[in-house]
């Protein structure tokens, strides 16, 4: 994605571990209604379901034992190359992140990568970011402190399509997502 704010290199398809977890439109046979982003952390997928019996589906990094997080939420807002604030609980387990404290700017780099979408629940935020990464290997991984991750052209691809206030649903990993026909 050369045209981006800063110029987003190929994904290294060697680096993917399986390729279910490329983008892709699958049959989606589930309650919610067209519109809604649904996460399965248990297998490792997002679902933006389009109401005609199909989803689109990601593969995504999700958070590690400990940091997971589920429930109904909606999308606050979005941006396009966030800035990345880790918060103060983090830094307290991670010290080297300190300097990041007031926010670190956008890049390649950032945490957040390419887009972010910010989940709320009852008006306030739950600190928990659906968002683009650089780390290609972590896609289909338990790795991140809770947010879910996707290849930054990914995150690009559901930004474009979600809008502000749609519902999110983070499924309990005991609670995976059935979907038929793939």
């Amino acid at each position: 994605m050369p045209e981006e704010q800063f110029p987003i290199p190929a994904v290294n398809l060697d680096e993917i571990s399986d390729g279910r977890y490329l983008r892709q439109v699958v049959n989606y046979t589930g309650p919610e209604e067209g519109g809604t982003v649904v996460v399965d952390p248990g297998n490792r997928f997002l679902y933006q379901v389009r109401g005609d019996g199909t989803a689109m589906r990601y593969g995504v990094g999700v958070g590690r034992e400990g940091f997971n997080w589920n429930g109904d939420a909606v999308v606050q807002y979005k941006r396009a190359w966030p800035t990345w604030t880790p918060p103060a609980e983090m830094i307290a387990r991670q010290p080297e992140l300190e300097p990041y404290r007031t926010g670190m700017e956008p890049g390649l780099s950032n945490p957040l990568g390419a887009r972010a979408l910010y989940l709320f629940q009852g008006g306030r935020d739950t600190l928990y970011r659906l968002h683009g990464t650089n780390e290609n290997w972590s896609i289909g991984r338990n790795v991140s402190s809770g947010c879910i991750r996707l290849l930054n052209q990914d995150a690009i691809d559901l930004y474009n399509r979600v809008p502000d206030g749609s519902r999110v649903v983070v499924r309990h990993a005991s609670n995976p997502v059935e979907v038929i026909g793939i």
